[in-house]
């Protein structure tokens, strides 16, 4: 007997409806498998074979045949355990087929019967819902609460192939899985460092509320204990809140790398990564035999903090040139082309020479030159150009270690971040692709970035004193739009692009 059961299968994010054909017919009893199966899915025969035996189903001792559909692409992981023995239940007569047509199944088996959550359960829910004509979902129980985050969609989790046959043979004695309300906003920045604990550096803290504030990219030079990390790993503190899209988006990203299924609700923080200088270039931009987003897609929404950046291989921090500009990585492989998402903040921290004292006001540096040369020679000018906001930080005076008053605290500042970023998505409302003032485009500067004459010859004698490329000016105007914006003004003036210009001095300081 033939019968088709619909499972899923993920390129990238993207979900691909895949059908298991399983025919059970006369021959010696073998269990065969095509349709382009990686090894985890070869060993799944094995799996279900035992399953079905100790979740006390008989297994057809006749030739089973089971083909997944299309047959041209490629399928991997042990997600097709549930549908495979579901598959080999039905075409053997042990449960009701009625079910089957509107149904998804994902699951993995353990030789016991019981059902193991696995990785991307929500983007395939997601695409279950708008574009696969799927009503019903059925997953491990761990993986319910993730998948339930869809609207529109019945989810049902199981613990055991057994339930699974139950509620096939009889669903109307179950109900659809229900997801719990979500996180407070009041609990998201509960746990995230505040800015009140940094002492002094004005400037630094000033440059994070215009990264926060227009989603600016960062990086602070300065010598050890100056607080260049202390103050980097504040900036979520300071970003508004996820809205559902963005969350959905992100949780779906986390979901396909497998961190998503230990708590299963939308991740409503703003992820903040900081891999280690170590970090290889597949690691931080995804890849794979299998593609899988990197670092920069899991900070999608977020901040990527490259802690002793010039520590980094040069090699792997070209990779980021890219992605920098288009907001996505391409990851191309020999039968498949696959894009992630990475529309991430980056705000990196580096000491200014291997000594790190290099114009530093107490400690001499011990760096010759060509010492200092090779160790920046490494953060190329392609990359420098897309740093917006580029932050000396000095080594604090004695009175602001020992200061007692308490400076401005995240909930305060994110308010005027929250604000800015208010009077940027009402500027771009009929532009759903520009979610901050630098993702603009060259027609948005035109539109909204205007300046005076005063203002473009001030402008104009910075380019010439710096040196600064054409990406360099369009991105001083990007941070000059987010500095109006934070002044409440609706037009660029000259303090706002001086203030801008500032922030891009370090290439020549070094």
């Amino acid at each position: 007997m033939l019968a088709r059961v619909w499972s899923a299968t993920l390129l990238g994010l993207q979900a691909i409806k895949v059908g298991v054909e399983v025919d059970v017919s006369g021959g010696l009893p073998a269990i065969t498998v095509v349709g382009l199966p990686d090894t985890a899915i070869q060993e799944s025969k094995e799996r279900v074979k035992a399953a079905l035996k100790n979740a006390q189903f008989g297994v057809p001792m006749r030739k089973i045949v089971i083909n997944l559909t299309p047959a041209d692409l490629r399928k991997e992981g042990p997600s097709f355990d549930l549908p495979i023995s579901i598959g080999i239940l039905a075409a053997s007569e042990q449960i009701e087929p009625k079910m089957l047509s509107d149904t998804l199944f994902l699951g993995e088996l353990s030789l016991d019967g019981g059902l193991r959550s696995i990785a991307g359960v929500l983007p395939i829910a997601a695409a279950a819902q708008e574009r696969l004509g799927i009503k019903t979902l059925v997953v491990p129980y761990e993986n319910a609460k993730e998948a339930s985050i869809v609207e529109g969609l019945n989810v049902y989790g199981f613990r055991t192939l057994q339930e699974v046959a139950t509620f096939l043979n009889s669903p109307e004695e179950f109900e659809p899985f229900q997801n719990q309300p979500e996180t407070q906003e009041s609990e998201v920045y509960i746990d995230l460092p505040d800015l009140k604990d940094v002492k002094g550096q004005n400037l630094a803290r000033r440059a994070l509320e215009i990264a926060a504030s227009g989603g600016h990219n960062l990086i602070f030079v300065g010598p050890p204990g100056s607080g260049k990390t202390m103050l980097a790993k504040r900036l979520p503190s300071i970003m508004p809140e996820l809205t559902f899209g963005e969350a959905l988006d992100v949780s779906q990203i986390h979901s396909v790398a497998g961190l998503l299924k230990e708590h299963g609700t939308l991740i409503k923080k703003r992820p903040f990564r900081s891999p280690h200088h170590s970090a290889s270039g597949p690691s931080l931009v995804g890849g794979g035999t299998y593609p899988k987003p990197g670092e920069i897609s899991l900070a999608h929404r977020g901040v990527l903090f490259l802690d002793e950046l010039t520590e980094f291989k040069r090699n792997v921090l070209e990779f980021l040139r890219q992605p920098l500009e288009d907001g996505e990585v391409t990851i191309s492989r020999a039968r498949l082309s696959i894009q992630f998402p990475a529309q991430f903040t980056l705000i990196a921290s580096t000491n200014p020479c291997p000594c790190g004292y290099y114009g530093d006001s107490v400690q001499s540096c011990s760096c010759s030159p060509r010492q200092r040369e090779q160790y920046w020679s490494k953060l190329s000018g392609p990359l420098l150009d897309r740093i917006d906001l580029q932050v000396i930080v000095s080594r604090l005076k004695p009175e602001e270690m020992t200061q007692v008053s308490v400076a401005e605290d995240s909930e305060t500042i994110r308010k005027r971040v929250i604000q800015a970023r208010a009077k940027a998505q009402k500027r771009f409302a009929n532009d759903p692709s520009v979610k901050c003032n630098a993702q603009m485009q060259p027609k948005h500067l035109r539109q909204w970035c205007q300046l005076d004459s005063s203002s473009r010859q001030l402008l104009e004698n910075a380019i010439e004193r710096l040196g600064l490329s054409a990406r360099a000016m369009d991105r001083i105007l990007k941070v000059s739009r987010t500095i109006a914006d934070l002044a409440d003004q609706e037009k660029i003036k000259s303090q706002h692009l001086a203030e801008a210009i500032q922030y891009r001095t370090i290439d020549r300081a070094m």
